[in-house]
């Protein structure tokens, strides 16, 4: 993969990171896989509200997915992608800490 192409997908992952539901959704799924219904719920949003997000997760490569049933369930694809998640949430608190001082 050339720095163009590298660069290119770099920027589609960070596009998860640019939507708060998404933020929310990184931070249910950190430890355990839940299905679209338990997500939703978790979230208090309606199903279809939820699930394009998911999917463009998933279309992204930051979420698997499996099929039972009729359910999907879905889970992190990486963890460590959960070290951006918290090292961008980590430095908005050092932020938001200096700002109220």
């Amino acid at each position: 993969m050339n720095d163009a192409a590298l660069f290119a997908a770099h920027a589609e992952i960070c596009k998860v990171f640019s939507n708060a539901m998404r933020l929310q959704i990184l931070g249910i799924l950190r430890d355990r896989e839940m299905s679209v219904q338990q997500v939703a719920r978790a979230l208090r949003r309606p199903l279809g509200t939820v699930s394009p997000h998911l999917l463009m997760m998933k279309q992204r490569r930051v979420l698997t997915s499996r099929r039972e049933g009729s359910s999907v369930f879905y889970r992190l694809a990486n963890p460590r992608l959960l070290k951006a998640f918290d090292l961008i949430h980590e430095i908005l608190l050092d932020q938001l800490r200096r700002d109220v001082l």
